[in-house]
């Protein structure tokens, strides 16, 4: 993006512009008192009821009972994990010819692009600022149109998408009232609120699911441009969810048998690849969360088909729901079955894990992970997840639950380390704080995210891609040992350190939740819950 289009989005105007056809927006400012929200004690930092209470005010009850339905809390409020706008942000990011606009505080913007970038994002962030005035009077939506006008030159966008954070969405900033369209490029516009989707990796999905209905709106208002060397006459199944991409070319390699193949993969990287997504026999719901997504592909009359093709017993099985989910005949699927299990077989058999594990992460592919352990020879006592239960992570959780594994759904840090406590692993897989105790306690430990979720797991690759990091990191209990004797005596937490008298453990003080914090002079808002 060149330096003038992104002044365009950092920079508001005084006057409105006329957009010709354009018809003018009138925001209704008085439908919910904003003004409560630039005070010290709310804002974003007044917790999730009174943002809550404050979006439902504000006429965003729709899309919040819509998320609160596909996206079920757990029996704690939230799980602990990153800004749920990461996800949403990501998938925008990854997707060729597409403009990604945040409006929200700009410490949540800073933090968000940084993490974007630090996962390797090559694109401009636009941002549209705002503050109490432009808030309360309805100015930050026409700042928001504004930017969106620039933004759509169709020479370099197929879409521009633009999304709400905490404070925007809880004062009610209408995104919906965004055109459609602006000169051939398609505007989408998102809430993505702390305090209403629960997950990073459910914000891939309203992203992903919004993306999804527009196109098949387009398909049904008439003829699409269809996906450059796109074979329209072979049979095509999609899969839903984030991998590595070596797997959809194994998948599509086990799928030639029986006449398919892989067509596309959402989140898609580029716009067309939706027409390709929405031209197939079945949706494969790889990663179970994808509620918005495949209700999309329900509505376009596509069968869903839950699980992965990992490990030996869970490709065999896989396959055969694929084939008679697209009524392949049996023979067909028979002899996709054959082909693929000998490699397998080998792949595991040269790919024995032989220690206890227990496992946690915020990805939504964990139980498919633990399958392929198990298969390996893992003692796997514990999977939690920070994801939801859908029918589509059903077959999974029952397998593992047959061989003793305990499953967490919506799993909070506390039942992670808990967990980690109660069965005494060899090797701890888990988030960023679990790992950091783990390690604390000289146990191995990986993180999910980047070390195991980033390798591929289906088909003959995974036993043996996920052994060679398994085992390397449980061999390291050795260094662990060696470093814990060396450093023994030295102290731990508030006595780390060499002392003549160890100072005593204070005791925290913590503010009393009656206390009203006196407000600041300045009163922007700023900030996101759940960041």
């Amino acid at each position: 993006m060149k330096t003038e289009e992104l002044e365009t989005i950092r920079t508001r105007e005084s006057e409105s512009r006329d957009f010709g056809s354009e018809p003018e927006v009138a925001v209704d400012s008085t439908a919910t008192d904003t003004a409560s929200l630039t005070n010290d004690s709310q804002g974003c930092h007044a917790g999730k009821d009174t943002m809550l209470k404050a979006a439902q005010e504000a006429g965003k009850s729709p899309i919040l009972d819509q998320y609160a339905t596909d996206y079920p809390l757990g029996p704690h409020d939230k799980p602990q994990s990153m800004c749920p706008a990461f996800g949403s942000l990501r998938v925008g990011l990854r997707m060729r010819r597409t403009a990604t606009v945040l409006c929200g505080s700009a410490c949540c913007v800073y933090g968000l692009t940084f993490t974007s970038h630090f996962y390797g994002a090559k694109r401009t962030v636009g941002y549209v600022p705002f503050d109490s005035e432009t808030l309360v009077t309805g100015k930050l939506f026409e700042d928001i149109r504004d930017a969106v006008h620039k933004l759509a030159d169709p020479e370099k966008y197929d879409a521009v998408v633009v999304t709400n954070l905490c404070v925007p969405t809880a004062s009610g900033v209408p995104l919906q009232l965004l055109p459609n369209e602006i000169n051939g490029v398609r505007i989408i516009g998102i809430d993505v609120p702390g305090f209403g989707v629960p997950t990073h990796a459910e914000a891939k999905d309203v992203l992903s699911g919004a993306m999804l209905n527009y196109a098949r709106n387009e398909v049904m208002s008439g003829p699409v441009q269809p996906q450059s060397g796109e074979h329209s006459e072979q049979l095509k199944l999609t899969l839903v969810g984030e991998m590595f991409p070596a797997d959809p070319v194994i998948v599509s390699k086990m799928l030639e048998p029986m006449g398919l193949i892989v067509g596309s993969v959402i989140p898609t990287r580029e716009w067309r690849e939706l027409y390709t997504a929405l031209d197939c026999q079945a949706a494969a719901a790889v990663h179970p969360f994808y509620t918005a997504v495949l209700r999309e592909f329900r509505e376009a009359g596509r069968p869903i088909v839950g699980s992965a093709p990992v490990g030996l017993e869970g490709t065999a099985t896989w396959l055969q729901a694929v084939g008679e989910t697209c009524q392949i005949e049996q023979d067909k699927i028979d002899t996709a079955i054959n082909a693929i299990k000998p490699a397998i077989a080998a792949s595991i058999a040269a790919s024995p894990i032989d220690c206890r594990i227990t496992l946690s992460g915020y990805e939504g592919s964990e139980l498919l992970v633990a399958r392929l352990l198990v298969e390996c020879g893992a003692d796997v006592r514990y999977v939690g997840t920070a994801c939801p239960k859908t029918e589509w992570s059903e077959q999974d959780c029952a397998w593992l639950e047959a061989r003793g594994v305990r499953i967490n759904f919506r799993a909070s840090l506390e039942e992670d380390l808990s967990a980690m406590a109660e069965f005494k692993p060899d090797l701890v897989v888990g988030t960023t704080p679990v790992v950091q105790k783990a390690k604390e306690l000289a146990v191995p430990a990986l993180y999910f995210t980047n070390l195991i979720s980033a390798r591929p797991l289906m088909g003959p690759s995974g036993p043996g891609a996920l052994r060679e990091i398994i085992m390397n990191a449980v061999e390291n209990q050795k260094r662990f040992d060696g470093m814990r004797e060396f450093f023994e005596g030295v102290g731990h937490e508030h006595s780390a350190g060499v002392w003549e008298q160890v100072p005593e453990k204070k005791k925290i003080k913590r503010r009393r939740s009656d206390v009203q914090k006196k407000p600041r002079k300045n009163d922007a808002v700023e900030g996101a819950v759940g960041c």
